[in-house]
């Protein structure tokens, strides 16, 4: 039985409909944990998306709860979110290059993900 490495790469993106408040830094407050189960839930069904499709075969490619920092980007709201996965032998390898092109592609051209808009110059994944 061979032993699966979790491997850590990081989403970045910004907000343009979330106006940044000092709140979203503090992870006790309410305001941050509305917004991360938020982030959480449209990250995973980005992340639904992408084990299914068929050049891309990354096992749990999933956002850690917790795991999501926000920073003041002007009038905007920026996301880092801390995903993993499960480095398989029999998968193919991470490839940020791809994981960057299907989520533009599920963010229709990285500008919305579900009710939020995002700047499209502002995806980044660093894996």
């Amino acid at each position: 039985q061979s032993i699966q490495a979790v491997m850590n790469f990081t989403l970045n993106f910004t907000i343009t409909n979330l106006q940044f408040t000092a709140d979203l830094q503090k992870p006790n407050s309410r305001r941050f944990k509305s917004t991360e189960k938020v982030m959480y839930h449209y990250v995973s069904l980005a992340n639904n998306a992408l084990l299914g499709h068929s050049s891309l075969s990354i096992s749990h490619l999933l956002p850690s709860r917790g795991h999501f920092a926000y920073f003041h980007n002007r009038d905007d709201t920026g996301v880092d979110a801390m995903c993993s996965y499960r480095d398989e032998p029999s998968d193919l390898k991470f490839n940020r290059t791809t994981v960057y092109h299907e989520l533009s592609k599920m963010t229709d051209g990285i500008t919305k993900l579900g009710h939020y808009s995002l700047n499209s110059q502002s995806l980044y994944v660093n894996g």
